[in-house]
């Protein structure tokens, strides 16, 4: 089972359609957390060490990700999406970029 974890800034639209999409996947746990203080779920450190490879949206996630939880980091598959917080809530758009972003990462071995 891939443990997938999916991060933005509020945690209220990318993070968790991304989540709610791959939920469904064959051997693949998701979860989602977001960055800022407020989220609706803020990324911790037992999020990152849950995970066996955590997708950012953009890349200040990362560099959120990189300050505050180095140690927690090391040696995880951190990818960076490029994904703006232009979208809405399952938004079919960012679905299909999702999917074609996130989907070769979560084949099956």
């Amino acid at each position: 089972m891939t443990k997938a974890l999916f991060i933005c800034s509020a945690n209220m639209l990318r993070s968790p359609t991304a989540e709610q999409v791959f939920a469904t996947w064959p051997g693949v746990e998701t979860d989602s957390a977001g960055t800022r203080i407020g989220a609706t779920v803020r990324v911790s450190a037992e999020h990152i060490e849950w995970a066996d490879i955590v997708f950012v949206m953009e890349q200040y996630h990362r560099q959120q990700l990189d300050q505050d939880f180095s140690r927690e980091l090391r040696g995880k598959k951190l990818v960076v999406l490029d994904i703006p917080d232009d979208y809405r809530f399952m938004d079919p758009a960012l679905v299909e970029i999702l999917i074609a972003r996130v989907g070769p990462y979560l084949k099956p071995a």
